[in-house]
């Protein structure tokens, strides 16, 4: 457990589509490597070596500093037993911690109840996207979701509080007929009073931002922007959550190409982000952590890779003890998960308790389902 400055923040970035985990963390000196992916294997003399055995992918230079500082942590051989190839399911296993059932709660939704459980700051949790990811999901825990935070609000054009609560009114009045007014006007009023308050605060951000660093204008450049604005606007928020765009790193196809400039995108931007915080004095009480639901199989196809089991999975901050962690998978024929995957040895839901346990301070075990080894990477 550290001690920092002000409350300890986790920012996540979930890489979605099913990042290879394979040429983003490259076995350089496995013969099978270059065997099984005669199409897609990344030349030697490109690798950036991290140890005597594996290496990034070479358009992950950004990140090098952060490795040689002995701040980011790489998980290798990181999943779950019995594996989904589905997007959806793999992604929702990672977003509730339930293999085996279809969950309704996800883990950050249980920890930002741990870590307000009154609801009394609406901006606890914030997400950064369309939508609402599951793993922010729980039941009385308000989220702010935001599609763009320069132009974030609800309900904008209408002022003072007695029209907008009149504008809630309407609402209710539509949606009540189907299950009755009393119940339908209450979640309205507080789902609505909640947005509310969230996009009047949230609206601040921007204009109290000033930065050296310019982010990109991906998406990912733009929404991890936004995470930093709202960290940096010092609302008391806990966890900040973006997601990549949609199925982006789902790589059947053109893999080398198009893996390149994601890896690029994320790689620059994470250097960005971080490089922000620290202009701010900022950066001691966050950690960032970045996964994806799954890796891709052991053979190319030609082209790309298709779904797989075992991937990677990244944490970066001040108190983050760098290192590997996990034991790279046997790329060997006899020792692959059927279908010619690779077999996961580190849980993540060991790595979550971690986080939970020795970052946010929060008992783990109601959070992930069960008591999982800790992986000692923050200190």
């Amino acid at each position: 457990m550290v001690q920092t400055k002000k409350d300890p923040v986790l920012a996540v970035l979930s890489l979605s589509g099913g990042n290879d985990g394979l040429n983003c963390i490259i076995p350089r000196n496995n013969g099978f490597y270059r065997d099984f992916r005669p199409t897609l294997a990344v030349p030697e003399d490109q690798i950036i070596p991290i140890n005597d055995e594996l290496g990034f992918h070479p358009t992950m230079g950004p990140l090098k500093k952060y490795w040689d500082e002995g701040k980011l942590a790489v998980f290798v051989g990181i999943g779950y037993p019995t594996p989904s190839y589905s997007h959806f399911r793999s992604m929702d296993i990672w977003h509730t911690c339930e293999p085996e059932i279809i969950g309704t709660e996800g883990w950050l939704g249980r920890a930002t109840k741990q870590l307000d459980p009154n609801s009394e700051n609406v901006l606890t949790a914030v997400n950064f996207g369309r939508g609402l990811p599951r793993a922010l999901v729980m039941d009385g825990v308000p989220v702010a979701s935001v599609g763009n935070l320069e132009t974030y609000g609800l309900l904008t054009g209408i002022e003072g509080e007695n029209q907008r609560n009149d504008a809630l009114d309407v609402f209710g009045r539509m949606y009540s007929p189907a299950i009755g007014t009393g119940a339908v006007m209450d979640y309205i009023h507080a789902t609505g009073t909640d947005a509310l308050k969230g996009a009047d605060i949230l609206s601040t951000a921007p204009d109290n931002y000033t930065s050296g660093v310019e982010y990109s204008t991906t998406a990912i450049g733009q929404y991890m922007k936004n995470i930093a604005q709202t960290h940096l606007a010092g609302f008391g928020s806990r966890v900040l959550y973006t997601t990549s765009p949609y199925n982006g790193f789902d790589s059947h196809a053109n893999q080398a190409q198009a893996n390149a400039a994601l890896l690029t995108d994320v790689s620059n931007t994470v250097d960005t982000f971080i490089t922000d915080l620290r202009e701010h004095d900022a950066s001691d009480n966050v950690t960032l952590f970045f996964f994806s639901e799954f890796g891709r199989r052991v053979a190319d196809n030609g082209s790309g890779t298709d779904h797989g089991a075992a991937g990677v999975a990244f944490a970066l901050g001040e108190h983050v003890k760098g290192g590997v962690y996990g034991t790279y998978p046997s790329l060997e024929p006899s020792q692959q998960e059927e279908g010619g995957n690779l077999k996961f040895n580190l849980d993540f839901r060991s790595v979550y308790s971690t986080i939970l346990e020795d970052w946010l301070q929060l008992a783990p075990e109601p959070i992930v389902g069960g008591n999982y080894e800790r992986v000692k990477f923050i200190g």
